[in-house]
């Protein structure tokens, strides 16, 4: 799946949706600060080349072997003894155990409160640290405190203001 970003220049957003379809709609115009909607990080575009660079640049790549529908990447885990008979013990085997715990824990809605708490506050720092109220919008932010975030960032820019208040909720999770 393609990551999905949005880009801003001076409050406003430009562009947003897949990498290569921002990096399109960037090319040629002035600088914008992309932002990774899922981790709302910075993130940078190579936007040189012409049209076909680009789409090619951000062209998804094609899965290697195992199960490419899914995704599943082989990384190492260590454990102790003890707790690889009781992963193998499980229905399913170890790996289809780690799935399903890793999952459960992902959509805890402690786990989706933090996820949603970082993303929103790196995409902050980038585009919002120096405008009013960005730091008492932290403290609601981190505090859970909805509706004291939304009063925080109500006199920002309309797209900033739509884009943190949506980062901050997790609308459009999955």
């Amino acid at each position: 799946m393609e990551r999905s970003v949005t880009a801003f220049r001076a409050g406003r957003r430009v562009a947003a949706g897949g990498m290569a379809e921002v990096a399109k709609a960037l090319a040629g115009q002035d600088p914008a600060l992309v932002i990774d909607d899922a981790t709302g990080r910075v993130v940078d575009l190579d936007l040189s080349g012409g049209a076909a660079a680009i789409a090619a640049r951000y062209a998804p790549t094609p899965r290697g072997p195992g199960r490419p529908k899914l995704g599943v990447v082989a990384r190492e885990v260590t454990l102790l003894p003890r707790h690889w008979d009781w992963l193998n013990a499980q229905p399913g085997g170890a790996s289809a155990t780690l799935r399903r715990l890793v999952e459960a824990a992902r959509r805890s809605p402690d786990a989706r409160a933090r996820v949603a708490q970082e993303r929103t506050y790196h995409a902050l720092q980038a585009l919002a640290g120096d405008l009013p109220g960005y730091e008492e919008a932290l403290r609601a932010l981190f505090a859970g405190d909805t509706d004291r975030f939304a009063a925080c960032v109500a006199a920002w820019p309309e797209d900033l203001r739509t884009y943190a208040l949506a980062l901050a909720t997790g609308d459009g999770d999955d």
